[in-house]
């Protein structure tokens, strides 16, 4: 478990300080690495419960700034739509691998639900690194369907602040409000997500986790804390391009490396 704990929880710490600024990213990163030691709906799950106290942590730093009428708008759509990505996952969690290959001495194996996954992170990779798409933006009135996409995503992969965050871009929030209504709306989609991880994925692996694993999720979780309170620290002398750039490279790299079947 050393191995485990050396691996997760700098990369939590590190993906939480950045999403406290670019509004997603945690999920995106910590998902991954999750997956080298557990199945991948597991992986997911997982992240999904660090995700939601992270973000319930984040929500106490900065509650004062959301706007409730944003939140409403978006996270009502979003919520039914997690409910059914996640429905999706679960159905898909069962496939077998479609290629399997050795790189020494060691199976990889690809899966559909590693190759979606894979997919939908090159395409949010793209969306942050390209400068022209980083520009695109999203009059407030597609707001509900902002909520349907990424909480469909959110549900299925855990991948759903990229698009959360073109929507809510143009949404006329400053930088603080931004961050803070992200922050209700990811908790909204969160709930409705573990919703039936709950009732699926843990209910079926509970006892194969032991304590070891939950020992883990709590190291994960209060890494994930201490890196939000940094970044709430240092909010007005970070760049949010910079942050952009970062997070965008770094899942690129983790997208194609699941589409390979190493992690």
């Amino acid at each position: 478990m050393i191995v485990e704990y050396i691996m997760i929880i700098p990369v939590a710490f590190g993906a939480a300080l950045l999403t406290f600024f670019s509004g997603f990213g945690l999920g995106t990163i910590l998902m991954p690495v999750f997956a080298i030691f557990f199945p991948v709906e597991i992986a997911i799950a997982l992240t999904a419960i660090v995700h939601l106290l992270n973000n319930l942590f984040k929500a106490t730093l900065i509650w004062k700034e959301i706007n409730w009428k944003v939140v409403l708008w978006f996270a009502l759509p979003a919520a039914a739509a997690a409910f059914g990505g996640a429905m999706l996952l679960n159905l898909l969690a069962g496939e077998t691998g479609i290629l399997t290959y050795e790189i020494g001495g060691r199976t990889m194996e690809v899966t559909i639900l590693k190759l979606i996954i894979a997919v939908l992170l090159i395409i949010f990779a793209v969306m942050e690194i390209h400068k022209r798409l980083e520009q695109i933006r999203l009059n407030r009135k597609f707001l509900p369907l902002g909520g349907l996409l990424s909480g469909f995503f959110g549900g299925l992969s855990g991948h759903q602040g990229a698009l959360r965050s073109m929507f809510l871009l143009r949404a006329g929030l400053g930088k603080e409000g931004f961050i803070a209504t992200g922050i209700m709306a990811a908790i909204v989609i969160d709930i409705s997500r573990l919703s039936v991880y709950g009732t699926s994925f843990f209910a079926k692996h509970f006892r194969t986790l032991g304590e070891d694993s939950v020992m883990l999720l709590v190291a994960a979780s209060l890494a994930a804390f201490a890196g939000s309170w940094f970044g709430r620290r240092v909010l007005r002398k970070i760049t949010f391009r910079g942050v952009q750039l970062t997070v965008g490279i770094l899942i690129l790299v983790l997208a194609l490396l699941m589409a390979a079947g190493i992690i």
